[in-house]
């Protein structure tokens, strides 16, 4: 088996693979780039064109891309657990989670740390409508979870949304509500969330 090499940034998303890959428990190596420099030499570049991190090297296998990585390494390790069957009906909910938050909740999260309001006709032509109706379908899928989003299930998608939520909480980024702290007292029973949340 190849090794994995992550390329990351310990202030960057990349944190969300490093608990995944803790909560998988398997081996791999981490190589910690500074922004700038680091992220633009041609070796990196030839990895992620986008000069930006976290990056996945597995044998011949490159995956940029958090989510892309999650959902990687989550059917990599399928014995793990960490993801629904191939035909289990709950991978309509995983796929969907899991790029709702990188689509939607990625955007209006970059839209409200900018401070940029979208007026009504912006808002249609936008993937993500606006942050309120963003942030209220993210409320209607954390009071859906039982208690996780694909149900009793705690998978790689808990992990990738959880590492949302917990960011929105902890740096006060939006309304804590509370389908997100009822979330994240779920989250609180995998240990390496509850050590994180510590």
């Amino acid at each position: 088996m190849s090794e994995l090499v992550l390329f990351t940034n310990s202030m960057s998303r990349g944190n969300t693979v490093d608990l995944l890959l803790k909560i998988l428990d398997v081996p791999y190596k981490r190589i910690e780039l500074d922004y700038g420099a680091d992220m633009h030499t041609a070796e990196y570049l030839a990895i992620n064109p986008m000069a930006k991190v976290p990056a996945l090297v597995d044998g011949e296998a490159i995956v940029t891309e958090t989510a892309a990585i999650c959902l990687y390494l989550a059917d990599k390790f399928i014995e793990k657990g960490l993801a629904p069957a191939l035909n289990d009906a709950k991978r309509a909910d995983y796929y969907r989670w899991f790029l709702f938050t990188a689509g939607p909740i990625e955007t209006a999260f970059t839209i409200n740390g900018l401070n940029i309001q979208l007026n009504e006709e912006q808002q249609k032509s936008s993937g993500f409508g606006s942050v309120e109706r963003t942030m209220a379908c993210l409320e209607t899928g954390l009071n859906n979870a039982k208690p996780f989003i694909c149900g009793e299930q705690f998978t790689a998608v808990d992990v990738y949304v959880g590492a949302f939520v917990i960011f929105f909480t902890k740096y006060n980024m939006m309304e804590v509500t509370p389908a997100m702290k009822a979330y994240m007292k779920s989250l609180s029973t995998i240990p390496e969330i509850a050590e994180l949340l510590a």
